[in-house]
């Protein structure tokens, strides 16, 4: 198996390792209403009355096998696993992609992992636990308190069905499960985060305990089988970071052909190892920031064309095949977009391992809790954390948002400690990763951020051209409230050298009939409408010199937010190659994109197009 097909199989590609077990799939499944379970000592396997359930998928879904969506708190799961070969001193390490909302789990009746939060991975060392040479059995406790509004709930609706813009719940395990034997000292973060500047990397990696002796961590890069870089330093404690030269970016000339951009996505192969720990992955050489008003990559201003995805699917919720990750991001490239704002959800590395090898930027943003407390700020932050942890390593992320629309924080214009608390989310952010912007609260009433995010649904754009068409008209607008009634920025009354950007707007659906579940925002009656609304939306803002970049909403109807680009099946409601033409219409604010435009289709005309 090559290296691209071990990543394109397995549940964490830029993590993968070639020993791994599959433990997907069918599993025993119960209900525990009466919450008895762990009285019962179900933990250690012995549980009556079960019924088949495909793991991962959520059993309020279809996929599931059992499509259950009502309340359904406790949750528990069994299967039994092969023992693998292994040598003395490897370890079997147990993974979860993600569990919602808390986890425990046994092996063979021992405990050996409890996790909280809903969104993020976990793992377990469970060789102490495996018994014989027989089958293995591993049970899991998922409870997930349907009402509970203080954990991080994203758009999983806490009403029995589901209401104005949320959704049908995902409860228990909706993200991969797997095994991976690994030797006795091994790499458990890795990440290669790059900087143009310097022309190097940085390397940080965190081992599973501290190495009895110091241990050579080896970094070794390269592209098309030459060699760039190869790094090795000797690490006697359980994390380290450590830069790594490669001199090839220092000649600004070569370097263009090799760095990560949407519309080249170059990955260079890398390969890690800590000791006997080995791991091919990748890295993406390129540089985000903000500058004078822009949003730039590699050290470019780029005009950020974004849609923003719910990434739900109407048979398996928030969980998704590794074909129907990969088929979303074809999709979202295909209509033209650059990019795209995972919206109320920590998305599966599948998806993300997509959006680094086909080329989408992502904005990353934490599902929101809804009420604020001691307790919602805990986990929210350490859940958060968790998701910066996991995903740092990723070139394909530009961005990320801890909170939206002031869900969670409600009452911040008002409450100063609900605005520390985003202030702290914003500082927090910057601690974990400095080399990417963060938005404190995209949508209105932005404390500290480094892009000044705002929603408007204007159901004409000849709206979006009076408040964003101008300076002075933006510069009102800034000091007072937006479109919602909220006011925009709590901090400062300016933009400053912050770029700005509309990060939602349109919402456009066709008119719903007398009795349709439907929310959403403008409506028009046929495809013909459909389109010239679309195009007036998207030709105002390409118009506009101070706009930034926009995110459309959205990219797939969800339920009764019927307001996609596509239909909740992924087809789309215009031709592919008609939406495409209207979503990337040069922008003003980029002056560049006209001559490329012209530069690509005279290149078309030579069949040399790149």
């Amino acid at each position: 198996m090559t290296k691209h097909e071990l990543a394109e199989r397995h549940p964490h590609p830029r993590m993968a390792r070639e020993r791994w077990i599959d433990l997907s799939g069918p599993w025993d499944f119960r209900h525990d209403d009466a919450d008895e379970g762990l009285d019962a000592g179900w933990g250690a396997g012995e549980i009556a009355g079960t019924r088949p359930i495909v793991v991962p998928y959520p059993p309020e879904s279809e996929a599931s096998g059992i499509g259950d969506p009502g309340f359904h708190p406790v949750l528990w799961y069994r299967r039994d696993f092969v023992r693998p070969e292994m040598a003395p001193g490897e370890r079997l390490v147990l993974r979860f992609g993600a569990v919602d909302h808390a986890a425990r789990v046994w092996v063979n009746g021992t405990l050996v992992a409890t996790h909280e939060g809903g969104h993020t991975p976990f793992e377990a060392d469970v060789t102490a636990a495996l018994v014989g040479a027989g089958p293995q059995t591993i049970t899991v406790r998922a409870e997930d308190p349907p009402e509970e509004n203080r954990i991080p709930r994203g758009k999983q609706d806490w009403q029995e069905e589901p209401h104005g813009i949320w959704y049908n719940r995902t409860s228990g395990i909706w993200q991969p499960v797997w095994a991976t034997i690994l030797p006795a000292v091994h790499m458990t973060d890795m990440h290669l985060v790059p900087s143009l500047a310097r022309a190097n990397l940085r390397c940080e990696i965190r081992l599973n305990r501290r190495p009895a002796t110091a241990l050579p961590v080896r970094v070794r890069i390269s592209t098309d089988g030459r060699v760039l870089a190869d790094t090795t330093v000797m690490v006697d404690e359980a994390e380290a970071e450590f830069d790594v030269a490669v001199p090839a970016f220092a000649h600004s000339t070569r370097r263009e052909r090799m760095v990560w951009s949407p519309e080249h996505p170059r990955l260079l192969d890398a390969e890690v190892s800590a000791g006997d720990d080995r791991i091919e992955t990748y890295v993406g050489f390129r540089t985000v920031g903000t500058e004078a008003g822009r949003f730039t990559l590699n050290e470019r201003p780029t005009f950020l064309r974004m849609v923003l995805g719910q990434n739900y699917w109407p048979k398996s919720h928030l969980a998704a095949s590794g074909e129907e990750l990969r088929r979303e991001v074809e999709l979202i490239k295909a209509l033209g977009f650059n990019g795209v704002r995972i919206h109320q959800k920590i998305e599966d590395p599948r998806f993300l391992y997509w959006c680094d090898r086909i080329g989408v930027m992502v904005w990353e943003e934490m599902p929101s809790a809804y009420v604020f407390s001691n307790s919602a700020v805990e986990r929210l932050s350490r859940e958060w954390t968790e998701a910066i942890r996991r995903d740092k390593g990723h070139p394909c992320i530009v961005a990320w948002v801890p909170f939206n629309e002031s869900w969670g924080v409600s009452e911040i214009s008002r409450r100063p400690d609900q605005a520390a608390y985003t202030r702290a989310l914003y500082h927090l952010t910057k601690a974990l990763d400095p080399s990417r912007p963060v938005i404190s609260n995209d949508g209105w009433e932005l404390t500290e951020t480094d892009i000044v995010s705002i929603h408007d649904y204007a159901p004409r754009g000849a709206g979006l051209t009076a408040r964003y068409g101008d300076a002075g008209a933006l510069e009102d607008l800034l000091r007072g409230f937006g479109a919602p009634g909220r006011r925009l920025l709590l901090d400062e009354a300016a933009a400053g050298d912050r770029p700005v950007m509309l990060t939602e707007f349109g919402g456009l659906s066709f008119t719903p009939d007398a009795g349709d579940h439907w929310v959403g925002y403008a409506t028009v009656p046929d495809e013909a409408a459909f389109e010239a609304r679309l195009v007036e939306w998207f030709d105002a803002i390409a118009a506009m010199p101070l706009l930034q970049g926009y995110c459309y909403t959205q990219l797939t109807d969800t339920m009764q937010e019927v307001n996609g680009l596509l239909t909740e099946d992924r087809e789309p409601k215009l031709p592919i190659a008609a939406l495409r033409r209207i979503l990337t219409a040069p922008a003003a604010a980029i002056p560049g994109e006209e001559v490329d435009l012209e530069r690509r289709a005279a290149l078309e005309r030579t069949g040399r197009a790149g």
